[in-house]
């Protein structure tokens, strides 16, 4: 399995900490907690601030010419008018992939309301999975745990590695 690694990108979306006046604290988690949970290799990580085309530019290098099988985005899923990650990604993405943003909010709707402000997308461009995290880093960390059991399939997947129609069927019945 080890040449099975699944190898991904960090994407820190934020206007203060790509001009160093905070420190991305989301970042480095989202490699901790999948450096200990998934078989993976952070290949590139970036921060970038809050602007759409450069943003859309970084995710299509990522997936078309680095082929990342998955790329995690953290910031800019919220309400403020300088948040257009969500609409970033839905710019580069070929179809979007609901169930894991959807999986994200509800379970944060069990801790707080606040949750459901998420505008967090997650979708597929080539063969590559790109999933957008919130900002903070105690959503980071929630939002992660409910998916994180589901990326090695769908990574796996997206590599033509399996049927996820037919096995998702064999799993419920």
């Amino acid at each position: 399995m080890s040449d099975l690694r699944i190898r991904i990108g960090i994407l820190t979306i934020s206007d203060r900490a790509s001009r160093g006046e905070r420190e991305d604290e989301s970042g480095p988690l989202i490699e901790r907690l999948v450096s200990q949970s998934l078989h993976c290799a952070i290949e590139k990580k970036a921060i970038v601030p809050d602007v759409r085309e450069e943003i859309a530019s970084i995710l299509i290098n990522w997936a078309d010419a680095l082929k990342l099988g998955l790329i995690l985005t953290t910031g800019g899923t919220g309400f403020s008018p300088r948040d257009i990650t969500p609409e970033a990604t839905r710019d580069v993405i070929e179809r979007e992939a609901p169930g894991l943003a959807e999986a994200m909010r509800a379970q944060g709707i069990a801790k707080t309301p606040h949750a459901m402000l998420s505008r967090a997308v997650a979708g597929i461009r080539g063969h590559t999975l790109i999933i957008n995290l919130p900002g903070s880093p105690k959503a980071v960390k929630e939002g992660l745990e409910v998916i994180m059991p589901a990326l090695p399939h769908a990574v796996s997947i997206l590599r033509g590695g399996g049927n996820s129609e037919h096995e998702y069927h064999q799993h419920t019945g």
